[in-house]
C-alpha cells in the first residue's frame, strides 16, 4: 500500500507542475486590470497577438486572411463561440482592434480582451 501511495503523489506533483505550463500556446506579457476573472466552463477559443503582431490561434500562427477559416474549424457553437482576444501589452492598439474587426466582421459578437489580475 505504501508505495501505490508515494507513486500517487509523485505524480500530484508532476501534474501541479505541468498543470500551469499547458494554459495557453503562446507566451505573450498581458496588460494587467483590476477586473474579475471570467467564469468559463468550457476551453475558449482563443487568439493571442504577440508584440510583433503576429497572430495565433493556439500555437498555430495565422495570416489575417486565415483567421476567419480557422475559427469556423475551433468554434464548436458557430457563431455563438466566445472568442478570446490575447494581446501583448506592447502590440499596437490598431493592431488588437484590426484582428477583433476580422473577427466580428465575419459574424461573432462574443468578442473578449483577456488581461492578468492586477497584484
Amino acid at each position: 500500500m505504501t508505495p501505490f501511495i508515494d507513486v500517487t503523489l509523485v505524480l500530484l506533483i508532476i501534474f501541479m507542475v505541468a498543470a500551469p505550463m499547458m494554459t495557453a500556446g503562446v507566451p505573450i506579457d498581458l496588460p494587467q486590470t483590476k477586473a474579475a476573472p471570467l467564469n468559463a466552463d468550457t476551453k475558449p477559443v482563443t487568439l493571442s497577438i504577440k508584440a510583433s503582431g503576429q497572430v495565433f490561434l493556439g500555437e498555430d500562427e495565422l495570416t489575417d486572411e486565415a483567421i476567419v477559416g480557422k475559427l469556423a474549424e475551433a468554434a464548436k457553437a458557430g457563431f455563438d463561440e466566445r472568442i478570446f482576444v490575447r494581446g501583448d501589452k506592447k502590440v499596437d492598439y490598431g493592431r488588437v482592434a484590426q484582428v477583433m474587426s476580422i473577427v466580428t466582421t465575419a459574424g461573432y459578437k462574443r468578442v473578449a480582451l483577456v488581461t492578468e489580475v492586477a497584484q
